[in-house]
């Protein structure tokens, strides 16, 4: 005998709710985030939206859904590291001695970059529209230009030293970031040893940071 149709049918499943859909909004946004900095951290800020995407264990439309361009979720995935370089900036400012103010700055600054191959890109860059991102990145080099002329008006750095050389500086321990493999920390610390010193106006103070293990074969990239 057929089965009779039940009279009390499974309720349907609740909508979730506006909450619900928000949390999981939240959630999804977070991952995305967290996916990018990881990329970013390890190829650089070219990698593909889709790339991300399937890190972050979501579609490509949600990714888009949650950060519209590309650079919107560069700027965003790096607003908290220029948020920690701008606050290092101010710290420095209040230390009552402007030289190690600087140092401080600028060792802290390479050391990001020596953890994430992303952060140089995003920290010279400009993207247009990006008001926000644009004025922090404006809030950070009035920061540094004043770092610079503190530590020049105490004779701690040499006269000569122009606020574009800590992007000169920049740009060199991002080379040693990206091609001292493992040993690209260690090489970065050394480098900023190096580079202090050259700027320092006085003579040299301490000992520099222990040598990284370099080959010659690195400067083909291999290893």
């Amino acid at each position: 005998m057929p089965a009779q149709p039940s009279h009390n049918p499974t309720p349907a499943t609740p909508d979730p709710g506006p909450e619900a859909l928000r949390a999981d909004a939240r959630e999804n946004r977070e991952r995305i985030l967290r996916a990018a900095r990881e990329a970013y951290a390890l190829h650089g800020i070219d990698v593909p939206i889709s790339a991300i995407a399937r890190r972050a264990g979501v579609g490509v439309a949600t990714l888009y859904r949650r950060f519209p361009t590309r650079t919107s979720l560069i700027t965003e995935a790096f607003t908290e590291q220029l948020t920690e370089c701008a606050g290092a900036l101010d710290e420095a400012l209040e230390d009552p001695d402007p030289w190690r103010g600087f140092c401080t700055v600028v060792r802290k600054v390479c050391a990001m970059q020596a953890a994430d191959r992303g952060f140089t890109h995003a920290f010279l860059a400009r993207f247009p529209g990006d008001t926000a991102y644009a004025g922090e990145l404006d809030r950070a080099e009035e920061g540094l230009a004043l770092l610079v002329r503190r530590a020049k008006e105490a004779g701690a750095l040499r006269p000569d030293f122009d606020v574009s050389d800590v992007v000169l500086a920049m740009l060199a321990n991002n080379g040693v970031a990206n091609g001292a493999g493992p040993e690209s920390a260690a090489a970065s610390r050394r480098l900023v040893g190096y580079l202090l010193e050259s700027f320092r106006a006085g003579p040299a103070t301490g000992p520099l940071p222990p040598p990284a293990e370099l080959e010659l074969d690195r400067l083909g990239g291999t290893g």
